[in-house]
């Protein structure tokens, strides 16, 4: 599979990283002759340095010959203009725009499904709102996907060190719990992903993944000790577009909300469009700020500033000043691995959403969605399972799905399945798969040779 990436910053980095690890042919193009040298001397992939909006520079990149072409640059005209020129040159390539301008959001529905010359656009902005939203619905959970129309949960919490399932051997969770339980599907543990077996032990500060029901999910949170509590006041550090995006759901959802942000020309603009949120200037990590507006009756503290120190800095002082919960945003994927370590669990990403949004459509076989777990380890895929396909029609114990993957679950019409070894995937099932990223190749091939027969 040939892939060509037009903006070489973070997200298109990390999906370059990414791909070239899975041995897919990637071209990147881009004007930053620095950002260029950078990705070269980290990863083996092809660089191009141009305008991504240049036919001649995509032709160079060779476009004509590529399956997909990702404009994910942080200019959305130019990324609109690249699918433009591409379309033009190979109609038969697949194209995906990244669009981020607040403008363009009445049009999102429009350019999605009528715009002829992009196939798939992609708001980040409007995705990390989404996932505010169902860390806000989840106690506990530091990541929460959804799959099936959100009939299915997987959702990531901690093990705390003194919880009743700490050093409990997965095998005999059946005499610890006797509830119905999830299926625990993946463990992160000192920053490895584990696709976990019988004989595993749950430790205390382990990230586990598990599926649920979304009408049982409540029930399984409470085997982990995590209890629902609901979110009536909430405060945000940060008035720009994600800000205004996410003060706005609030307001439709009926929930108490001040906004702080320090350009007081914003503040002006935000308190004309917003209709009961308080809007606050000053400064979200200002001590005094917080304690004066009652901070330790917080239900939610949500850092969204274009600084990720002050993010930072101003949910650990939240934390200290009482706030029951903090959600943080941040953009250097390196900072990712350290934020469990300094006491900040959940956190969002605007290009992490971005990554997120792009996989499911690069990955071969009839892939639906597809979601990165802890960063880049590894994936959870919603996947279609067609008549020809070899997993079908026999039970999962004795198909060889890839070491380091595991079948989660499988919808089948309006039912749900959690999996056993004895389950079996009828044509036309829908599967979740979760993958590490050394058993994705595997898990895509799978998905390609044995699912693309149509």
């Amino acid at each position: 599979m040939k892939i060509v990436i037009v903006g070489a910053g973070e997200v298109g980095f990390h999906i370059a990283s990414r791909l070239a690890m899975e041995n897919k042919d990637v071209v990147v193009i881009d004007s930053n002759a620095q950002a260029l040298k950078r990705l070269s001397e980290t990863i083996d992939v092809q660089t191009v340095i141009g305008s991504g909006s240049s036919p001649a520079i995509l032709e160079t990149a060779g476009v004509r010959e590529a399956e997909i072409m990702l404009a994910v640059t942080d200019s959305d005209e130019v990324n609109l203009v690249a699918c433009l020129m591409a379309d033009t040159l190979s109609p038969m390539t697949k194209k995906l725009a990244r669009l981020r301008g607040a403008d363009f959001d009445t049009y999102y529905e429009v350019f999605k499904n009528n715009a002829p010359h992009i196939d798939t656009v992609i708001n980040p902005e409007i995705e990390v709102v989404r996932t505010i939203e169902r860390l806000m619905s989840v106690p506990g959970a530091v990541d929460v996907g959804e799959f099936a129309d959100g009939r299915i949960k997987f959702v990531g919490i901690y093990i705390d060190p003194g919880s009743r399932l700490a050093g409990v051997k997965l095998a005999d969770l059946p005499n610890i719990v006797e509830e119905e339980r999830p299926l625990i599907a993946a463990v992160v543990r000192e920053d490895v992903l584990i696709i976990p077996k019988g004989n595993d032990h749950l430790r205390g500060g382990d990230l586990v993944y598990f599926i649920s029901e979304e009408k049982k999910l409540f029930k399984h949170l409470s085997i982990f000790d995590k209890h629902a509590s609901q979110v009536k006041r909430v405060l945000i550090v940060g008035g720009g577009r994600i800000g205004y995006r996410l003060a706005k759901r609030l307001e439709e959802k009926s929930i108490a909300c001040k906004l702080i942000e320090k350009r007081p020309d914003r503040c002006g603009i935000l308190a004309e469009r917003l209709d009961r949120t308080v809007v606050l200037h000053g400064d979200g990590s200002d001590q005094s700020l917080l304690v004066e507006e009652n901070i330790h009756d917080t239900d939610l503290f949500v850092t969204l500033t274009s600084d990720e120190e002050t993010n930072i800095l101003a949910s650990l002082l939240a934390k200290r000043l009482g706030a029951k919960k903090t959600i943080t945003q941040i953009n250097k994927f390196s900072y990712f691995s350290l934020m469990s370590t300094i006491g900040i669990e959940q956190v969002v990403s605007p290009r992490l959403s971005a990554i997120n949004s792009i996989l499911q459509h690069i990955r071969r076989g009839k892939v639906l969605s597809a979601i990165s777990i802890k960063g880049e380890e590894g994936e959870v895929m919603e996947a279609l399972a067609l008549p020809t396909s070899d997993i079908v029609s026999k039970p999962l114990k004795k198909i060889a799905f890839p070491k380091g993957s595991m079948v989660a679950g499988i919808i089948r019409k309006q039912s749900i399945i959690i999996p056993t070894g004895d389950s079996i995937i009828e044509p036309e099932d829908r599967i979740i798969i979760f993958a590490t990223r050394q058993a994705i190749p595997g898990v895509e091939k799978i998905l390609s040779v044995k699912l693309e027969y149509i």
